[in-house]
């Protein structure tokens, strides 16, 4: 009978010690969904303000609209003013090169100062590691000096230079951090085989680096989309400004038209936003993989 009391209070605790773990995640999930919550309700409100009126977001902001209307999509993309198409293509051009340019040169150079030994490694490494302490808008003032002084500024390639610097640092610090996880014996086995430095880099090193390259670019698409402050100070031209120069076309001096700009806000970000529903798993684990590695 003892016996059998001892198992029964033994089952009664773990019953308990269940209950306890239930409510706990019941309380961690609701949490979570709270904070899921706030991160998808501006998203959504944005939609539907989008197709209100500008008397009746006025007049009510977070109210459902009762006629909705797409008539903001439709002066948006029928007006020359706003060139948010010319925009659009412009942001697309230089965030395409820069991030291009980003993933190669970080992957090289990377490469190098993970694999090759040489007295300077450690200095270099590090003189790359300080650019990501370096506040960028600190520079501001210096690169437009530079820029207009050398004539690089008001190009279509203007923007591409500062993205690039500015971009590197993080991806030599990723890709340095993952090839030190790779095996040398591959690129030992190469060798004997008589493959070439190069081949051995774009044939066999950069397939493995593929989840952190991936990451790289990713992580750059965004930051060159959505850059406002040197496309301000580098860009002069009308037919050269990018997504975040083109939405300021929407605020007046007396006014701003809110249910437009969410419009425009929408539109513009619509490629961002699925790219990184796409590829969010894709981010999770290149970081990961990057830190496991390194």
């Amino acid at each position: 009978m003892a016996k059998k009391f001892e198992m029964t209070k033994v089952e009664k605790n773990d019953a308990l010690t269940k209950v306890k773990k239930g409510v706990l995640g019941v309380f961690l999930n609701a949490i979570l969904i709270i904070f899921s919550a706030t991160c998808i309700f501006p998203l959504v409100w944005m939609f539907y303000s989008s197709l209100k009126e500008k008397r009746v977001f006025n007049a009510d902001i977070i109210g459902l609209p009762k006629s909705p209307t797409l008539l903001n999509y439709k002066n948006i993309l029928s007006n020359p003013d706003y060139q948010l198409g010319t925009s659009m293509k412009n942001s697309l051009v230089v965030t395409a090169c820069s991030v291009f340019l980003i993933v190669l040169f970080g992957f090289i150079v990377g490469y190098i100062l993970a694999r090759v030994r040489f007295k300077l490694n450690r200095v270099l490494y590090v003189m790359f590691l300080m650019g990501m302490l370096i506040p960028i808008h600190s520079l501001l003032v210096p690169i437009y000096l530079v820029f207009k002084n050398t004539g690089l500024s008001n190009h279509w390639y203007t923007l591409i230079i500062p993205y690039v610097a500015f971009g590197l640092p993080t991806a030599i610090f990723l890709v340095e951090g993952f090839v030190k996880g790779v095996p040398t014996a591959l690129e030992e086995a190469a060798a004997i085989d008589g493959s070439s430095f190069s081949r051995t880099l774009f044939q066999i090193i950069m397939p493995i680096c593929r989840p952190i390259m991936t990451t790289v670019a990713i992580i750059n698409v965004f930051t060159c989309w959505n850059e406002f402050s040197f496309a301000l100070i580098l860009l002069k031209s009308p037919k050269l400004l990018t997504v975040p120069l083109a939405m300021t076309q929407f605020t007046g001096q007396f006014g701003s038209d809110y249910p437009k700009i969410m419009a425009a806000m929408l539109l513009t970000m619509s490629p961002i936003v699925v790219l990184y529903f796409t590829c969010s798993k894709q981010i999770i684990k290149g970081m990961v993989a990057g830190a496991v590695k390194g």
